[in-house]
């Protein structure tokens, strides 16, 4: 850029910013978009040397029309029509869920292959958290085959969520 034409900037930027800018920010309300639209319409004057040697009324009105239409087209973009503000923060997303649901689904099926006193002896232990004798008392059977019973449950489990493609450790 010459000299010339940064004196020629400078002086329209004086001579007019301000006058734009609150012209646009009547119509707008918001500064980022008022500072927008009058660095736009500067811009514009700048690329078009004609109008800069224009009157200085017939320069103004050339501005403010500027101005005014890249707002139009502003309320007409579709930016516009389907993108609205709002004050409150969008949801915060959690922690995918999604390594949980398939390692509960697959310890579900290894536990369905099991006998059903097996699976029964895990599941009041693991799932209900409780212990061998409460377990021994409500299936009316010894402690000892709640411990054995576990014991074999947890290995055949192991081997079967093995099967399914689940690493030991």
């Amino acid at each position: 850029m010459r000299q010339d034409e940064q004196q020629a900037l400078r002086e329209l930027h004086g001579d007019y910013a301000q006058l734009l800018w609150r012209f646009v920010m009547r119509l707008v309300h918001e500064r980022a978009q008022a500072e927008d639209v009058v660095q736009e319409t500067l811009l514009r004057a700048w690329q078009h040397p004609e109008v800069l040697a224009r009157e200085p009324s017939a320069l103004r009105a050339w501005l403010f029309t500027v101005a005014r239409n890249l707002i139009i087209d502003d309320w007409r973009s579709a930016r516009h029509r389907h993108e609205f503000g709002t004050d409150q923060l969008p949801e915060v997303p959690g922690d995918d869920q999604t390594e949980r649901v398939l390692d509960a689904w697959l310890v579900g099926d290894a536990l369905e292959s099991l006998s059903p006193e097996h699976r029964e002896v895990i599941r009041q232990a693991y799932y209900g958290g409780r212990d061998t004798a409460s377990i021994a008392s409500e299936l009316e059977i010894p402690e000892g085959t709640v411990k054995s019973r576990l014991h074999y449950g947890l290995r055949a489990l192991r081997l079967a969520l093995e099967e399914r493609g689940v690493s030991g450790r």
